[in-house]
């Protein structure tokens, strides 16, 4: 597989093992994990009728990535955070029962496990209806929970493919989160969270612990003078996640329980401890990123995304795949992401029944 694809496709299948691992026990206390699945916690899915079972975090990462090649086809790098908007808006739409439009912007729309409602934070859906969203200097909604930071995550995948800069994928992010989690804190943490997976794109040798501290001073440099107390706990979250990764003596459940993994913020230190204390094994990293008493499917959707993007396809273990429900979305995708520059110049057929009629290829 090229190399590229297998990045992208390890990114957006990462993530969707990470939540579809990480829903059954979304939220629940350790406790309840321990009392369901064993003194070692979930060491893999919990199935429902045979399938792992995607939630709103995949879905929403897969209609952002649609919407971002929209933009990137149509050469209108200026409007990313217009058809940023519009991908999230037709999720939204796709949530509403018994709705089921013939045309639509996001061909991932016509899928219908991208449309099965399981949202993980419903007070989006009600933002995304309202006729003013937020932006960073304008929030609406006030949130610090982290229901939107699997869309930054996909612009943190696109991020090469749409030429952005470092500059243009935080920014994205903050404005894909902000539209419905208006805090700070939680914008913020889209930056991060986007910049992540970007970072482990443009320089995939680089160790995860030196790019977490960089993408630290990047936010510290960038954003302190205007967002000074979410920038320090935000950071603060980042480093302490850091240094429990050194203390060889910590059980990870209690560096998560330390971490909280629960705000948006403690679940981008989750993902940053999760990730970084086993940078090569992806298998290890799902089972730390699960097994607390937080947003479950949230980190774990966070670090599958940036672990995947980070190995490539091939590091992740079959069996996550061979039960993970509508893996060919996320592969199209991803194939989609590497030839944009190419197909954005000539007419393709396949192309046009995607991207300009809004069909998927089957």
């Amino acid at each position: 597989m090229d190399e590229k694809v297998s990045a992208l496709s390890g990114g957006l299948l990462g993530m969707a093992v990470g939540d579809a691992m990480g829903y059954p026990v979304d939220r629940k206390i350790w406790d309840e994990i321990a009392q369901m699945y064993g003194p070692n916690g979930l060491l893999g899915y919990d199935l429902a009728n045979g399938n792992a079972e995607i939630t709103s975090y995949t879905q929403l990462a897969t209609f952002v990535c649609n919407g971002l090649l929209l933009g990137a086809i149509r050469q209108n790098p200026e409007k990313y955070g217009r058809y940023i908007l519009l991908s999230l808006r037709e999720w939204a739409k796709s949530q509403q029962p018994r709705i089921n439009p013939e045309k639509t912007f996001c061909w991932v729309a016509q899928v219908p496990t991208m449309r099965r409602r399981l949202c993980m934070d419903t007070r989006m859906l009600d933002a995304l209806t309202r006729d003013v969203v937020g932006t960073p200097e304008k929030p609406v909604f006030r949130s610090v929970f982290p229901g939107a930071l699997s869309a930054a995550a996909a612009v943190g995948l696109s991020g090469l493919s749409c030429k952005l800069t470092r500059d243009a994928v935080a920014r994205l992010g903050m404005e894909a989160v902000a539209v419905t989690h208006g805090e700070p804190e939680a914008f913020l943490s889209g930056a991060f969270a986007a910049l992540a997976v970007d970072g482990v794109l443009r320089t995939p040798g680089m160790p995860l612990t030196e790019l977490y501290e960089q993408l630290c001073l990047y936010i510290e440099e960038t954003y302190a003078q205007v967002y000074p107390e979410a920038v320090q706990g935000l950071t603060a979250g980042v480093r302490q996640a850091l240094v429990l990764t050194r203390d060889a003596e910590l059980s990870p459940l209690a560096a998560m329980t330390l971490l909280g993994c629960a705000t948006a913020a403690e679940c981008v230190a989750g993902m940053v401890y999760a990730s970084a204390v086993h940078p090569a094994n992806f298998d290890e990293a799902m089972i730390v990123s699960v097994n607390h008493s937080g947003r479950s499917s949230c980190v774990a959707a966070l670090t599958g995304a940036v672990l995947g993007a980070r190995l490539g396809k091939d590091a992740l273990p079959e069996f996550y795949l061979e039960s993970l429900e509508s893996t060919w979305v996320m592969e199209e995708l991803a194939t989609d992401m590497t030839q944009v520059r190419q197909v954005s110049k000539i007419f393709d057929d396949s192309w046009d029944h995607k991207y300009v009629q809004g069909l998927p290829t089957r």
